[in-house]
């Protein structure tokens, strides 16, 4: 997508939607300046001067806020209200639409109007989000931050990449996939269900030098014990009842390629040697042979078992665990790296609208702060479902409302409420959802309820009383 392209749809946007003052600017992974022009603006297109404070301030917060803003009056709209902004320029109404990309803020359009002239109109907005459709769809197909494709996000998996996160952990697995793809040492990965094992025995594969032999998956819990062994290694005809014909194992069809072995850790014992055996050789002997047959695969094995433990019980070969295990990598749960959770759900909130042929619909604050303080026992997977589900209840509607969150992230049924700008009714809706809450964690008794919250007994009764609230359970 070239800087032209851009320059031309922010002048029909700024010819379309007159302002006083108006911007364009695309971001890279840092934050960074990477494409922008603009009308009015102090310091732009070659003005030498400094860039107008407020403007400049406002537009930090739309990104922010990551969601298009229509104001009307800027003064008494209370996402800007702490905002401390200089009475020069000071703009009456604004209109911006910023979009991310992989989670991170990679641009906005952003029009101002003074006090003198009009406020902004939803035909604006409806114009403005309409003009911004060919600009996310170059830049979310090509995986691009920037105009021109060549700016990569700095320390973040590539677009392609579906291991996405700023924290520290996740960045080393990718550092550790990034090493070893190339070779053809045995990979062990680990980590709990739904942290993507599959997804990085794929990227391993994918993206190192087998890519173009197969990759072939089985799941050793899938298979009953008395078919895997003829399932991994293959068999003869007439070897046994049923065997009509010869058949070639999965570890033959991988030769070229890559070999994953998930749930490693529920392969039957007496079927460990014979893999061992495979791994050192690298030759299999069909069920009812007596030849062996030469194959070159790349072996990687998965678990969510702790096979250290497993080898102490007796129910996994020690020598077949240091065989698997030459290079690990542990994957992180998603509570150990928090900071990647909204990145994640703007990643799949973009994928599933795209895929439902839906607009891109935006979570409610509490929504939103029901979403990142969920631990997410399921990791990653969970999350992707509940974005699916949040979707699909949503029904093409512009807000995920919190009513919409599956019971064990939203367990008390909270509904949502316009936020109000009187000080009395956000405190009182601030006390119901507080005491709702309370109420979950100590499962409804009202002496642990009181004592938690740090109320008398006789208090917390009067507020739930004044709420409405039914404390259920006697205590």
């Amino acid at each position: 997508m070239a800087h032209r392209f851009l320059s031309r749809l922010a002048e029909a946007i700024f010819d379309q939607i007159p302002s006083d003052r108006a911007l364009f600017r695309t971001l890279d992974g840092k934050g960074n300046r990477v494409f922008e022009t603009s009308r009015g603006m102090d310091g732009m297109n070659g003005g030498g001067g400094p860039i107008r404070e407020a403007d400049e301030t406002l537009v930090r917060r739309v990104l922010e806020i990551n969601r298009p803003v229509l104001v009307t009056d800027l003064a008494s709209e209370p996402l800007f209200a702490d905002l401390e902004l200089s009475r020069d320029g000071h703009p009456r109404s604004l209109l911006a639409y910023p979009w991310t990309l992989q989670g991170l803020p990679a641009g906005v359009a952003y029009l101002a109007r003074n006090a003198a002239g009009r406020p902004f109109t939803r035909e604006n907005m409806e114009f403005l989000t309409l003009a911004m459709s060919p600009v996310l769809y170059l830049m979310r197909g090509n995986g691009s931050r920037s105009p021109e494709g060549d700016v990569p996000v700095p320390g973040d998996a590539p677009a392609s990449c579906p291991f996405m996160g700023t924290a520290l952990p996740i960045r080393r697995v990718r550092a550790m996939i990034e090493k070893v793809r190339d070779t053809d040492a045995p990979v062990f990965i680990s980590g709990e269900s739904g942290t993507g094992k599959e997804l990085a025995a794929r990227i391993i594969h994918e993206t190192g030098r087998r890519r173009a032999g197969p990759f072939v998956a089985v799941n050793c819990a899938a298979i009953p014990e008395a078919l895997i062994e003829s399932e991994l290694f293959g068999h003869a005809r007439g070897a046994f009842t049923g065997a009509v014909r010869d058949k070639t194992g999965l570890v033959e069809e991988a030769t070229g390629g890559t070999f994953f072995l998930d749930e490693i850790g529920d392969l039957p014992l007496a079927l460990q040697p014979k893999l061992l055996r495979v791994l050192e050789e690298k030759k299999v002997r069909r069920v009812g042979e007596t030849r062996h047959r030469a194959v070159d695969a790349r072996f990687v094995s998965a678990t969510n078992k702790d096979l250290d433990h497993e080898v102490e019980r007796g129910r996994f070969r020690q020598d077949l665990y240091y065989r698997l295990k030459i290079i690990a990598i542990d994957l992180p749960p998603l509570r150990e790296r928090p900071e990647d959770a909204l990145l994640l759900l703007n990643h799949f909130l973009d994928e599933f609208s795209r895929s439902m042929g839906r607009p891109r619909p935006f979570l409610s604050p509490v929504a939103l702060e029901m979403l990142l303080r969920y631990p997410w026992p399921g990791n990653v997977r969970e999350l992707q479902n509940e974005v699916q589900r949040c979707l699909v209840m949503a029904d093409g509607a512009p807000l995920i409302l919190e009513e919409y969150l599956s019971p064990k992230i939203n367990p008390a049924g909270e509904t949502y409420s316009h936020v109000s700008h009187l000080f009395s009714e956000a405190k009182a809706d601030f006390e119901k959802r507080f005491l709702r809450e309370a109420l979950v964690r100590c499962r409804h008794h009202r002496t642990r309820t009181a004592a938690e919250v740090g109320l008398s007994r006789q208090g917390l009764f009067k507020l739930l009383k004044k709420h409405g609230l039914d404390a259920r359970a006697a205590g």
